[in-house]
């Protein structure tokens, strides 16, 4: 009689099984989508850092037909898909960041990128298709209420947003930002309104940095955000660029240097911060220490990240793993095992084969489909 109980109990799961709708989730980062390729009179958008918008909708439109039409597929968005820092509201680049500015700017990204959000809407038509977005530090304007609204409004289907750390079936998905001094938000402080007529956001010393130094710096040296690691950069530049190299460095020093005398209402950051950044060169940290300690809780048996701009796998044991999504961006290495220009459109696949509450991570790197010919990066 128990074998016969356990046949017949055997058999239910092998049917439900069958039945089960299997189950995926696609994790992305750093794409930095600007305004788009060409300017309104034709030329080209030097400051655009996304040109791979035909493989990105190739990229969702497979996830979206064929065996994955009937898949539970949920699309994760880890920070920095949206490149606000670096697109300008009205020929000027802001610190100052309402949420109508912020509003305005995600119009014209939008606009410049109206493929993508139409790949994105018909993937969201699906009722088993879902997308989630994690805000990061140049995408810091997707905490407005106004912004998530507008950008659900465009996709069709409400957004689910996570300010900071999204956590599902054991997985810790969050941008990374939070783990550096120079691009911490804080998370009880999102938004600066005492003694301002208007609210506005509460931008890192690193976003304040990059719009008052780094898009000055980029104007002669248009490559300075993308090379990896940074102080290999610096090492670079005083030999090969030695005039421009002594320059660039001093005006850093002074950069820091008023920073920690300023009194500005709206730079709330301590002088325990700035020297933290100064002394750890927190501007491209490595975030596998950070992975690790998440990974002590027993709840987390998987850690994803973006940020660094560098894709990545660390796994600690069986059961202890740390992916990093890298960039779909263009990015120059001054190591020696991967010196020179790197572009990898990388993503962390979680699939749900054998055990259905248990994913498995996945680093992947999308091809895309042959063409003859495509617009090369500038």
């Amino acid at each position: 009689m128990r074998i016969r109980v356990t046949n017949i109990a055997g058999q239910y799961l092998i049917i439900m099984k069958a039945f089960q709708i299997k189950k995926i989730k696609l994790v992305i980062s750093d794409l930095h989508l600007g305004k788009g390729k060409f300017l309104p009179s034709g030329g080209i958008n030097s400051l655009e850092e996304f040109q791979y918008g035909e493989k990105l909708v190739e990229f969702i439109n497979y996830y979206s037909s064929g065996q994955f039409k009937d898949y539970e597929v949920e699309l994760i968005i880890n920070g920095d898909f949206l490149n606000f820092l670096q697109v300008d509201y009205k020929g000027h680049f802001l610190k100052v960041i309402t949420e109508d500015i912020a509003l305005e700017i995600l119009k014209s990204i939008i606009a410049g990128h109206q493929n993508v959000f139409k790949a994105l809407r018909e993937f969201s038509l699906n009722p088993h298709h879902t997308l989630t977005y994690i805000v990061g530090n140049h995408d810091q304007s997707m905490l407005w209420p106004a912004a998530q609204a507008y950008f659900s409004e465009i996709v069709g289907v409400p957004v689910k947003f996570k300010n900071i750390v999204y956590f599902v079936d054991g997985v810790h998905i969050e941008h990374g930002h939070m783990h550096e001094p120079a691009n911490r938000l804080d998370p009880k402080r999102f938004f600066l309104k005492r003694e301002i007529p208007e609210a506005i956001l509460n931008l890192p010393f690193g976003s304040h940095f990059f719009v008052d130094f780094v898009l000055k710096v980029k104007q002669s040296f248009p490559y300075v955000d993308k090379i990896r690691p940074f102080n290999k950069m610096i090492r670079w530049l005083l030999i090969n660029e030695t005039f421009f190299g002594i320059k660039t460095v001093l005006k850093l020093f002074w950069y820091f240097a008023k920073s920690i005398f300023s009194k500005s209402n709206r730079q709330t950051w301590t002088l325990k911060t700035l020297f933290k950044v100064m002394l750890e060169n927190a501007v491209f940290g490595n975030l596998e220490d950070s992975a690790c300690k998440i990974l002590d809780d027993h709840r987390v048996h998987t850690v994803i990240f973006g940020h660094t701009h560098v894709y990545y796998y660390k796994q600690w044991s069986f059961d202890k793993e740390y992916f990093n999504t890298g960039t779909w961006t263009e990015v120059t290495s001054l190591d020696i095992e991967s010196l020179g220009k790197l572009t990898k459109l990388s993503y962390v696949l979680l699939e749900y084969s054998e055990d259905p509450l248990r994913p498995r991570g996945r680093l992947k790197e999308w091809k895309g489909f042959y063409r003859i010919e495509e617009d090369i990066s500038i």
